[in-house]
């Protein structure tokens, strides 16, 4: 992922937001609404474009866009690093490749450990009959 294309690429609405700020709010536009086309990005090559696409299949529109939105702040500058901060903490998340987990047995000393519990547990239920 190259950030500096990434954040060019970028496309931000603002729009009046509800919330804090009395009549202020019927006066500015600081809800900004943030738009990434994933599809015609140069940010990513061919196999994060995938794995993006896969991961985030539910957060993706059909023409290939992810929204975000942020109204938290009155400020318009700051709801707009939020929402910038968002979408790349999104993206990073979903770039990142789990391992896969490997099955293991638990060893012998565990399941006697764990049966003689059983037992001792048996034994003292039984004895209060």
């Amino acid at each position: 992922m190259r950030l500096d294309i990434l954040l060019r690429e970028l496309k931000f609405k603002a729009v009046r937001s509800s919330g804090p700020g009395g009549q202020h709010v019927n006066k500015t536009s600081s809800k900004v609404e943030l738009s990434f086309n994933l599809e015609n990005s140069q940010a990513f090559d061919e196999l994060e474009k995938k794995r993006l696409a896969a991961k985030l299949r539910s957060k993706i529109s059909k023409e290939g866009t992810i929204s975000l939105q942020c109204g938290e702040s009155r400020s318009q500058h700051r709801n707009k690093a939020i929402v910038i901060e968002r979408l790349v903490t999104l993206l990073e998340q979903n770039l990142k490749i789990t391992k896969a987990r490997k099955k293991t047995k638990p060893s012998k000393n565990t399941i006697e450990r764990r049966l003689k519990v059983k037992k001792e547990q048996a034994l003292k239920k039984a004895n209060r009959k």
